[in-house]
């Protein structure tokens, strides 16, 4: 009897898992679809039938992790961004204190930021002490083709991805801006660093360096912003700073 016991008990947990691996293939479907998708579209993506991709979307639904939108499609839901918004909040907790020591170290504009739809976003700064010092704008989101940690974020994804988040001309916004062939130029070197640079690919004067900074909510820059006057001298410096830092956020995370 505890034998049929046991493997009662067993077939129970393995459908469990089942049900939260097709509801995360669900949701990462939809993550990647912002837009939204039908529930056909969801099926053929997952490899399930529609009925059982039906039943996991209104078990989302009533949790308010999924929506769905006017006609036919659905998308991830409110409740699943004020997770997420919760998660951000610990993280620049975490953060916050090790990003104003590195700006009082190098005396200039650090901030961290991550992906939100298919920009970068600012989530923290800390701001330099210079006179002549750059200001980012908090929560402001940024075209990633054209900024330092945005195109350490993209580095994240495979080429097939950036092609289909950036055209192959985005805007230009300054003579340096790169087009889409640029970009995927410099992933390879990006990826095998974890380190982009923007020499006044965004905005005329001002250059940056980014490095990637992997969280438990996904991939995170942490970046430094100067006028250009001061970059150039300094880009070992900054390297290393920032190097540094993400050494010290590893060792904090297994610590």
């Amino acid at each position: 009897m505890s034998v049929e016991k046991d493997n009662a008990a067993e077939e129970q947990r393995s459908g469990g898992i089942q049900v939260i691996a097709r509801a995360s293939a669900v949701m990462r479907t939809l993550a990647a679809q912002p837009q939204g998708l039908s529930l056909a579209a969801i099926a053929q993506a997952v490899g399930l039938p529609r009925s059982t991709v039906q039943r996991i979307i209104g078990a989302l639904e009533v949790e308010d992790l999924v929506e769905a939108l006017p006609g036919s499609g659905y998308r991830l839901g409110p409740g699943l961004h004020q997770l997420i918004h919760h998660a951000h909040g610990d993280i620049i907790s975490i953060v916050r204190e090790s990003l104003e020591q590195l700006s009082a170290t190098l005396g200039e504009t650090v901030a961290l930021s991550c992906i939100r739809g298919q920009q970068s976003t600012v989530i923290v700064r800390a701001i330099g002490e210079h006179e002549l010092r750059v200001v980012v704008a908090l929560g402001r989101s940024l075209p990633m083709h054209a900024t330092s940690d945005g195109k350490v974020l993209l580095s994240t994804l495979s080429d097939e991805e950036i092609g289909r988040w950036i055209t192959p001309h985005p805007e230009r916004l300054t003579a340096n801006t790169l087009d889409l062939c640029g970009v995927l130029a410099q992933m390879p070197e990006i990826r095998r660093e974890g380190i982009a640079v923007d020499v006044e690919e965004h905005t005329p004067g001002v250059s940056a360096m980014s490095i990637l900074l992997p969280t438990f909510m996904g991939p995170h820059a942490v970046t430094v912003v100067v006028p250009t006057a001061r970059f150039k001298p300094r880009q070992a410096e900054f390297r290393q700073a920032l190097e540094h830092f993400r050494e010290t956020f590893k060792q904090a995370r297994t610590a």
